[in-house]
């Protein structure tokens, strides 16, 4: 059995036909389009005995929500059901709770959009159908660990093409809701590998082998088995799609998604299949920096191409430990909100349970989607006008010295690859830079063509056509800023010769990763603009990471390599070798575009040691890369703060988040500290004429200046978040 045959025998039950569009394309954008507030309630089994309808429609009705999540089935149903081995509410009774939610919100019109379960089921279902479920090594059912009564289905099971679209049917047929969410499903982090007899005969017969307990990313086994995986996850995706739609064609159907950065399945793939992005990304545990929910938003746009983007917000207590039905913090459900929006998300409030003990939560919303609701033109974005681009090396988060383990390590070390982004991020968050993420398969001349400057944080595998692309752009004149291992790897993490980009970097590889490194350093030898700013040194720390590469001439070595020495005892505290011809950082002038390549894993040391001059280097560097003209817009003043700026219907919008705050990197915040009052410069598109000028969240007009197509004002102090509204003709 090859691959083309595996995929249409695990899709027998799968007659797919082509998903009609939704009828209000033809003319208009999808209903979901326009959306800019949703909210969620998640019942729980015994809501059915309490809950009441009137008054939870009353609730998102007052937050003047587009749309909400009601739980509909899957693992439970929440609805008189005659589907079989659907398991009902216990609690239920006589009543059609999800009925009763939905025509409460019709009458208030809210959209309904059906929250499913398709992950687990009870013991009835797994006597009737056991190949529905997953199988541990050892032949086990898998069950969910805190709820040992529910198994857990396979996604290559009959569960999948035909349990749930029976499922999707009855609703539809009984409610017509205007879309479905599948909780938990399919997600963006690591792929299982279920063992059950079905899975077995897949994986053998596409690898000739068991599926191992862990696979090495690298392999080619392991390429057959994540390329099967996405295929089976496209066609589950299209054939709830089409489902979903056969009563309803303005209906859609949203898969759960989102994990930040930390992501293993293609996202590419996903922005591709879906029309609508939501990202489950709930809120901050442990070292979480504050600006993550942001990010998200910026990871979920760079494969969305502009369409709907959501984030559900947790109102609960999402922290380790979690309490599910106590109430977060408002200063930190506040901001998450306000990252949703400001990173052009739409915010997903969510709670659970139907009769909260704790209500705290409701007016957090309440107050921020009255405001977002008043200002709602000004969120209608058109285009981000942001100039500097960011990759998202996906393949290199995703399998980077990972070995299909969750423990990545580099010399001995555990590595996590989010790091090298989190770096570079922080350094561009200093300097108030606006930027934009492209996804690594994204790259290309059209999607390069706005921005003057491409920033790489260690994006070591990428495919022959990524480094193709990224060479046209410099080749066009486009600056480019890249660290440590890019472009040493295919995208499977296969070692090339030299670095895929190496006439780019003008360097080659000269040996194997070196490190780690204490007491390394990096040495100015000769005078250069991006380090003409530090004065009173001739040193910097060096990455605790290095790529050797070969020497340079001796005009073109500007910082040096010097070896590490010991740190203990201080009498042994001296270098042995003072300098080098080892470059620890190439800067090129090529054509009309220029190049900064560091073969230390800057970023990644900037962000685990915190060191103001790795930070520095690189905002310097990128100032060096942007010198022949500004920025479109600059912000000056106090504090630590997000910078976004979009185009919108009215006219433009720059949204200022303020993390100034000591709980920046781990929840939750207390209260805000207010930062500025901020100078902000924007540079006046041609043929825009500013008219007025309004912050947002203090509700007050601003006077500004105008001359040289540059439009100058300065802001109240931003206590949490503020958003400045420029009309314009």
């Amino acid at each position: 059995m090859n691959r083309r045959e595996f995929l249409a025998a695990s899709a027998a039950p799968l007659i797919l036909t082509p998903v009609p569009q939704s009828s209000s394309s033809a003319t208009s954008q999808p209903w979901y389009a326009t959306m800019r507030r949703c909210g969620q309630i998640n019942f729980n089994e015994r809501d059915p005995l309490t809950m009441n309808p009137a008054e939870w429609m009353g609730y998102w009705a007052s937050l003047q929500v587009n749309a909400v999540l009601l739980n509909g089935g899957g693992i439970v149903a929440f609805y008189p059901t005659e589907v079989p081995y659907q398991h009902r509410s216990e609690f239920l009774g006589s009543r059609d709770l999800f009925g009763e939610m939905a025509a409460a919100a019709r009458q208030r019109g809210i959209r309904v959009v059906a929250r499913m379960d398709c992950n687990y089921a009870y013991e009835e279902a797994l006597l009737a159908h056991p190949e529905w479920f997953e199988r541990n090594r050892d032949g086990s059912v898998r069950r969910e660990p805190e709820c040992p009564w529910l198994y857990q289905t396979c996604m290559f099971s009959t569960y999948f093409t035909e349990q749930m679209p029976a499922i999707y049917r009855e609703i539809n047929t009984r409610y017509r809701p205007d879309g479905f969410f599948t909780n938990g499903w399919p997600g963006t982090g690591p792929l299982e590998v279920c063992y059950c007899p079905s899975c077995m005969n897949i994986y053998h017969a596409q690898t000739g082998g068991i599926p191992p307990a862990y696979t090495d990313a690298s392999s080619a086994a392991y390429r057959k088995y994540y390329e099967i995986y996405m295929d089976r996850i496209a066609q589950i995706w299209r054939l709830w799609e089409q489902v979903v739609r056969e009563k309803n064609p303005d209906s859609v159907y949203v898969g759960n998604l989102g994990g930040g950065l930390n992501t293993v399945k293609d996202l590419k793939q996903f922005g591709e299949i879906a029309a609508w992005f939501n990202a489950d990304h709930q809120g901050r545990v442990a070292h979480t920096p504050v600006w993550d929910c942001a990010q998200q938003g910026r990871v979920a746009r760079s494969v969305m191409d502009g369409k709907t983007v959501t984030n559900v917000i947790g109102a609960y207590c999402t922290s380790h430990p979690v309490w599910r039905h106590a109430s977060k913090a408002p200063a930190e459900a506040t901001i998450w909100m306000a990252g949703a929006v400001a990173s052009g998300m739409v915010p997903w409030y969510h709670w659970l349970g139907g009769s909260p003990l704790d209500t705290r939560w409701r007016e957090t919303g309440r107050v921020f989607y009255d405001w977002l609701a008043a200002n709602e033109q000004h969120f209608r974005n058109r285009r981000s006008i942001a100039e500097v681009a960011v990759l998202y090396p996906q393949s290199t988060i995703a399998f980077y010295r990972a070995n299909g383990r969750p423990e990545r390590t580099l010399g001995g070390e555990r590595i996590d690859p989010t790091d090298y982004v989190q770096g570079l991020y922080q350094a561009l968050l200093e300097g108030r830079i606006l930027f934009d993420m492209i996804h690594q398969e994204n790259l290309s001349s059209d999607t390069l063509k706005p921005y003057r400057a491409l920033l790489i944080a260690n994006a070591a595998y990428l495919r022959d056509g990524e480094c193709e692309a990224i060479r046209e752009y410099v080749r066009a004149g486009g600056s480019l800023l890249a660290t440590f291992e890019t472009s040493r790897y295919n995208e499977w993490g296969e070692l090339r010769g030299d670095f895929g980009l190496r006439d780019v970097f003008g360097v080659s590889v000269a040996g194997e990763v070196a490190g780690p490194h204490n007491n390394s350093y990096m040495r100015i030898e000769r005078p250069h603009p991006i380090l003409k700013s530090f004065t009173g040194t001739e040193i910097f720390p060096a990455p605790e990471f290095r790529v050797p590469v070969g020497h340079v001439a001796a005009d073109s070595l500007f910082l040096s390599f010097i070896p590490p020495y010991p740190v203990f005892p201080p009498e042994m505290v001296f270098p042995r070798i003072a300098r080098t011809r080892e470059p620890s950082a190439v800067f090129r002038e090529t054509g009309n575009a220029r190049v900064v390549y560091f073969p230390g894993d800057i970023c990644r040391t900037s962000w685990i040691s915190g060191n103001t001059d790795l930070s520095r280097l690189l905002r310097s560097s990128l100032g060096w890369l942007l010198a022949n003209s500004g920025p479109p817009v600059t912000v000056t003043g106090p504090g630590l703060i997000e910078v976004f700026a979009w185009e919108t219907e009215p006219g433009f919008a720059i949204h200022i988040l303020n993390y100034t705050n000591p709980n920046l990197t781990r929840p939750s915040i207390r209260r805000f500290y207010p930062a500025g009052p901020f100078k902000v410069s924007f540079r006046i598109p041609a043929g825009k004429n500013i008219t007025h000028a309004r912050a947002l969240r203090a509700g007050r007009n601003l006077q500004f200046t105008k001359g040289d197509n540059e439009l100058t004002l300065t802001t109240p102090l931003v206590n949490d978040y503020e958003v400045i509204a420029l009309k314009s003709s």
